[in-house]
């Protein structure tokens, strides 16, 4: 079993609080947006650590976490990357292989909306943890935590923070 956190959209900023919550997690995944090579770093520092770079990411980022990441967790197909859409609307850009070679989790960010809907069509979870940043128009910093065991997605839980209670 592997208990994961997964966050999005940091753009630079980590709340002191989201590293109790991710305290006992095994990895952390984070699905772009990151914003700097010093939040990756503190991230990586912390725990084993999973990204992909998002459209605010500069070349030192891109030069260390890829565009798209697609990986085997436990009996898990996971594919991430930072802007994926929804489903019945994933982007372009990964449309054609979603449809032909659809993962178990496909995660992405970029939207600052923490959503978890199973694709009907697709049979498969997609997840979006929200913006555990302190910059866009969300009104709370979000995300998540869930245990991936054999094949077996569980234990999912929300992290949330009002923006104006960052410290």
């Amino acid at each position: 079993m592997r208990r994961i956190g997964l966050l999005s959209d940091t753009h630079g900023f980590i709340n002191e609080r989201l590293f109790l919550f991710f305290d006992k997690v095994d990895e952390i995944w984070h699905a772009g947006d990151i914003g700097n090579v010093e939040t990756s770093d503190k991230l990586a520092t912390f725990k084993p650590f999973k990204a992909v770079c998002g459209n605010i990411d500069g070349h030192e980022l891109r030069a260390v976490h890829p565009l798209h990441q697609r990986f085997k967790c436990e009996g898990v197909d996971i594919w991430m990357t930072h802007i994926g859409g929804y489903p019945g609307r994933y982007e372009r850009f990964v449309k054609p292989d979603i449809y032909t070679n659809s993962p178990d989790i496909f995660i992405s960010g970029h939207s600052h909306i923490l959503k978890v809907i199973y694709d009907k069509k697709l049979d498969f979870l997609h997840i979006n943890p929200g913006a555990a940043g302190n910059t866009g128009f969300h009104k709370a910093c979000t995300a998540l935590r869930f245990s991936i065991d054999g094949e077996d997605i569980r234990d999912m839980e929300i992290w949330e923070i009002p923006r104006n209670e960052l410290i």
